[in-house]
């Protein structure tokens, strides 16, 4: 039979877990991990039109769609990149005519793109290629994604515990939840350090400012909660053996 508290640590750590996994989830799938805003200026509408086309439709290339995000309020995320344009066809304010309404528009990175290698110099492809921020790169993209897969797990070994009525591999699950809220600091730290890289080599613009999004606060609030659970986990499972231990002993004395 279990105790109430350590049945009452296994329904809040599960729910901590089940927050958490919301959050990542949603982290991964959203853009706003990091947001450029420029000032307002008066934008040329070819030179605004070309940006736009070969962000879309262009070659991939880092420092192009940089440069692009730079100029037009533009978000990255783990798998999407952004610009911020006109809804309307055309990009000059007609004189009477209210501004054009704004809309964003993303393009995700293909699978090959995020294993593609990072240079010192980007936009120069010949150059030496940058091995800290190519791995980085890739740790940011995979990381999360282990971590979502370890609470998959954990939760799998959890239903098979409760299916057996046994609280030997709660110890397991809260191992699983400590590695995948390893895993999920390890991305906001990758990707920080890899944005913090680039932007030594290839500075914004004056006047244009960075600054971090709502998606990379969300992974950042998964980070503890997965924590937490974990520290629920393990404790009710370590307290439950040892008061097992204790029981059996004095039916044994």
């Amino acid at each position: 039979m279990v105790d109430n508290r350590y049945a009452t640590a296994l329904v809040i750590g599960s729910v901590l877990s089940l927050l958490a996994t919301v959050y990542l989830s949603v982290a991964v799938g959203t853009q706003h991990w990091y947001q450029y805003s420029c000032p307002p200026v008066k934008r040329e509408g070819s030179n605004a039109s070309e940006l736009r086309e070969e962000f879309f439709n262009g070659e991939f290339d880092e420092k192009t769609y940089s440069e692009t995000m730079f100029r037009l309020n533009g978000t990255l995320g783990l798998w999407w990149r952004c610009i911020l344009v006109p809804s309307q066809s055309h990009w000059f304010k007609e004189p009477g005519m209210p501004d054009p309404k704004m809309e964003t528009q993303c393009v995700s990175f293909t699978l090959p793109q995020q294993f593609r290698p990072k240079y010192k110099y980007p936009g120069i492809h010949n150059n030496e290629e940058d091995l800290l921020r190519t791995y980085l790169w890739r740790c940011q993209f995979l990381l999360p994604l282990v971590s979502l897969a370890l609470v998959f797990l954990g939760g799998l070994v959890g239903v098979c515990a409760c299916l057996c009525r046994s609280f030997t591999p709660t110890l397991g699950v809260g191992v699983l939840h400590l590695l995948a809220g390893l895993c999920t600091l390890g991305t906001v730290c990758c990707f920080l350090a890899g944005v913090d890289l680039l932007q030594q080599y290839s500075p914004p613009p004056e006047g244009v400012e960075g600054s971090l999004g709502w998606s990379l606060y969300l992974a950042l609030i998964s980070f503890p909660l997965q924590m937490m659970a974990a520290a629920l986990f393990l404790w009710a499972a370590r307290s439950h053996r040892k008061n097992y231990t204790r029981m059996t002993a004095y039916r044994v004395a």
